[in-house]
């Protein structure tokens, strides 16, 4: 039909033919490339947030909360035998939030990577261990923590999540 190279259909036909698979077909391609990358981002995104809540570590506690009983100690029979002890606990986690809310503090985390789960009990625990350490073994003795005041100290950076828990009370002896 066209014989020769230069006829200006021909060339008008081959620039129509290299703009679509020159210029077009890569545009589609790109198009289409992005959306199925948006896809595997937004799985990718799904994936980690389900683990998150699957696989994570957690921590919550309220120990004020869950512990109240009300004891009249102007008897004789009671004595306060130390005050203020303290006692101390801390968590370390890697892609995670902490946050207190007043009698409680809360962690949602990955992976705990240093510290312990239990923040509560290991801070009572060394309150006990700081008083023997003071004042004498429990062993034998009628003791209760009274005026219990604890406080959080939480430290939030992007990837890693500190919850270091402070616990004070004073020690009543009973007769």
């Amino acid at each position: 039909m066209y014989s020769e190279p230069w006829h200006p259909l021909l060339i008008i036909s081959t620039l129509k033919h290299k703009f679509q698979y020159c210029v077009v077909k890569p545009i589609i391609f790109l198009i289409v490339w992005r959306t199925i990358m948006d896809y595997h981002r937004l799985l990718l995104l799904l994936l980690i947030g389900f683990s998150l809540v699957v696989c994570g570590c957690t921590t919550g506690g309220s120990f004020v909360a869950l512990n109240l009983t009300n004891v009249e100690l102007s008897d004789a029979e009671t004595e306060i035998v130390a005050r203020d002890i303290a006692g101390t606990s801390s968590a370390g986690y890697l892609f995670g939030v902490s946050y207190s809310t007043g009698n409680m503090a809360n962690t949602l985390a990955l992976v705990r990577v240093d510290g312990t789960a239990t923040l509560y009990d290991s801070a009572i625990r060394d309150i006990w261990k700081n008083y023997e350490a003071n004042y004498g073994p429990v062993e034998g003795k009628k003791l209760a923590l009274v005026n219990i005041r604890y406080d959080a100290d939480i430290l939030n950076l992007f990837v890693y999540t500190k919850t270091d828990l402070f616990i004070h009370a004073d020690v009543v002896e009973f007769k």
